[in-house]
């Protein structure tokens, strides 16, 4: 880390100069205005503890620090801010050695300190629809995890799917009612989730389908009989259209764990925390009172004895410990779980657990036509999703390369297609809601997936219409001062910073932002500079830049779980 180094070497020659340690390298902030400075260091808190002004304190460290020692090309004192200028030409060596020697792995951490992490998303129902609302989890914790692997901890992603609850017993219901001599479409698992559907619309219009749901769920939890045998079999369309969808999304779990595996186990923590007072019966059902926390009071076996959520995720979890031996595991959900799992967390608590444990709660995805919701039917599947940005995307390929062939065109196709779901779901934070509009998603100029990989496919370009292998030895960095060049490498050396806040504040956001800012940098300086045309020199160091602008936009987006394309 280059800044970081810089920095640490700034606040040495600085503590040294006021004869205390009063200055540390996260001191240090990016002035507003790039005409101001590339650092600056605010002179408040140094001030007050010299017990002088930060005027005075300023003028002294301006006078006294060696800018040519530190590399600087000047420092200078505005109010109460001491600002540093980096040398263009020092810094441009500096960054772009680090990123040819690092190449795929610049910007990440080895933490000596790394955490044993288990990041827990995904988490659909069976016999449901898969819909964007669960592509974003599904990208939200891919991305975390791969921010937090970045930061040099052992993560472990996996899945958590409920494959046991009343909505199996609705769609069984609907299945036998509605479709008992219906042909069985190919897309098993996508049929299922349209049947969850009616179930949910005809059950409010039957005055004996709540009874017959309840006798089916019974049957299911028995785990004998037809209606179980049943339950197997479409259980597993689903588990298959899961599958696929991961394939596709380019996604791999480390574990899958269900429901139905966990809650006899449960079952028996529940008689033990009962035992230990933990929990106690009121009015037929077993719940956890907490209410001295400020955390209400939670069912865990209603009065008919059937179990809620919580019950399974107990057992889950001392599974999760004891298998994995974690320090931290980490829940990603949409927001509407937040108080379950503060629950969940206290009675954890209380069982003796000291694992950090974190939930990641995310707001709602929205179709343009208004709010998901798969019990009413207004839902965009990812299968529908997918196809229609693939289909879009497809024929505006063959119009611009008419002399590609079909593999081409369904290859570009297919990246573009997971590229700009996954960005979408991630270039704003969990607590925004996100309206998916495939117009704008697809856009070549906004803040897009789209803008990020044309922009790589357009350097790749640039370096391929060279024919030139650049060696880092020859390059004269002296030819990499123009303000935007400089602009450029300071952002590319901002870069590992961008990835210790996005693994620190598990938000991916931070990744698409800044590339989106790089790749406006990048584009802004092409419109203006000659790189092929330049002369040799000047030529050959422009090239190295843009070889390293790649390198970075490629890292990033790897984070994020997109593949970069070499043409477009």
């Amino acid at each position: 880390m280059i800044l970081e180094k810089i920095k640490k070497q700034i606040a040495k020659e600085i503590n040294k100069a006021l004869g205390k340690d009063l200055v540390q390298a996260s001191d240090f902030m990016y002035p507003p205005n790039s005409d101001m400075g590339d650092l600056s260091l605010p002179l408040f808190k140094i001030a007050k503890k010299l017990e002088q002004s930060p005027s005075d304190v300023g003028q002294k460290l301006v006078s006294e620090l060696n800018s040519e020692k530190l590399k600087l090309s000047s420092i200078t004192l505005v109010g109460p801010y001491l600002n540093f200028k980096l040398e263009k030409e020092n810094l441009a060596k500096e960054v772009l050695k680090e990123i040819e020697k690092q190449k795929d792995k610049y910007g990440e951490r080895k933490n000596k300190k790394k955490e044993r992490v288990m990041i827990e998303y995904t988490n659909a129902n069976t016999h449901k629809q898969y819909h964007v609302g669960h592509v974003r989890n599904l990208c939200f914790g891919d991305s975390v995890a791969k921010c937090l692997a970045a930061n040099g901890d052992k993560v472990f992603g996996v899945s958590y799917i409920n494959d046991f609850g009343i909505h199996t017993a609705k769609a069984l219901w609907a299945l036998e009612e509605f479709y008992k001599n219906a042909e069985i479409p190919k897309d098993k698992g996508a049929f299922l989730g349209e049947v969850y559907v009616r179930a949910s619309l005809e059950m409010k219009e039957s005055k004996t389908a709540k009874g017959m749901v309840e006798g089916i769920m019974k049957k299911i939890e028995s785990r004998q009989g037809k209606e179980y045998k049943k339950w197997q079999e479409t259980r597993q369309w689903t588990i298959d259209q899961f599958d696929k969808i991961y394939e596709k999304m380019g996604i791999k779990l480390e574990h899958i764990f269900y429901e139905n595996e966990f809650i006899d186990e449960g079952r028996e923590i529940v008689k033990k925390l009962l035992k230990k007072e933990i929990l106690r019966e009121s009015q037929g059902a077993i719940i956890v009172d907490l209410e001295k926390y400020g955390l209400g009071v939670q069912v865990v076996l209603r009065s008919d004895k059937t179990a809620t959520y919580i019950v399974a995720d107990l057992s889950l979890a001392k599974e999760k410990f004891k298998k994995y031996k974690l320090d931290k595991s980490i829940y990603i959900t949409d927001n509407r779980q937040n108080l379950h799992f503060k629950q969940l967390f206290k009675v954890l608590e209380l069982m003796g657990y000291r694992q950090k444990l974190v939930h990641l709660g995310h707001d709602f995805v929205k179709l343009p036509s208004g709010m998901i919701a798969s019990r009413t039917g207004n839902v965009m599947t990812f299968e529908e999703l997918y196809k229609a940005l693939s289909d879009k995307i497809k024929t505006e390929t063959k119009e611009r390369h008419d002399n590609w062939s079909v593999n081409q065109v369904d290859t570009v196709a297919h990246k573009l297609t997971i590229g700009t779901i996954k960005f979408e779901m991630l270039k704003v934070g969990a607590d925004q809601v996100i309206t998916f509009d495939i117009k704008k998603a697809l856009s070549f100029q906004g803040y897009t997936a789209a803008y990020l990989q044309y922009t790589y496919a357009r350097i790749n370009s640039i370096i391929k219409k060279s024919k030139l292998k650049i060696k880092s030895e020859k390059i004269d960095y002296s030819k990499l001062i123009e303000t935007e060049e400089h602009e450029l490498i300071l952002k590319m050396a901002k870069y590992p910073e961008t990835i210790r806040r996005a693994g620190t504040y598990y938000n991916p956001a931070e990744i698409a932002k800044y590339l989106f800012e790089l790749a406006q940098i990048f584009n802004d300086y092409y419109h203006k500079f000659s790189i092929l045309k330049a002369e040799e020199e000047t030529k050959l160091a422009r090239l190295a830049l843009i070889i390293n602008i790649n390198q970075v936009i490629k890292n990033g987006l790897k984070l994020l779980s997109i593949e970069t394309l070499e043409e477009m």
